[in-house]
């Protein structure tokens, strides 16, 4: 744990040494922030398009709840962190090409999916509820 906790600290006294001192270049490259904007783009897309027929499919019946709600909200996290990250090198003067494609990966990650987590965790209640009252009227 302690270590955890160094790390978070050493995480942030980096972060904060790079805002302090902005470069011209920024804290990656234009064709690196391209990069990160299509790949983390595309992944984010892709988790969404993989998630959201699984989730169609699976919710309704109760089944895959131990896959998909630690998915949505681990995506979720994940968007917020780099909301965050975003929103830190703007702060810090960072370059467009710094800020701009980790606060979209991360809102578009944050908005969608976190929302779509408590619907999720919604229907998987429904789902158990109608399959306790199926079974009540069995008895």
């Amino acid at each position: 744990m302690q270590a955890l906790m160094t790390g978070l600290v050493d995480s942030v006294l980096s972060l904060q040494a790079a805002a302090a001192a902005p470069s011209q270049e920024g804290w990656w490259s234009v064709q690196q922030g391209t990069l990160i904007g299509a790949f983390g783009g595309a992944g984010v897309g892709l988790l969404g398009a993989t998630l959201g027929p699984a989730m169609g499919i699976l919710v309704p019946k109760g089944k895959g709840k131990s896959i998909i709600l630690p998915a949505l909200l681990l995506i979720g996290v994940l968007g917020t962190a780099l909301l965050i990250t975003g929103v830190v090198a703007l702060i810090s003067k960072q370059p467009y090409h710094v800020w701009y494609p980790v606060s979209l990966i991360g809102f578009v990650a944050l908005a969608v999916m976190l929302p779509l987590f408590f619907v999720a965790k919604g229907r998987y209640r429904a789902a158990e509820r109608n399959r306790m009252e199926a079974q009540d009227l069995l008895r």
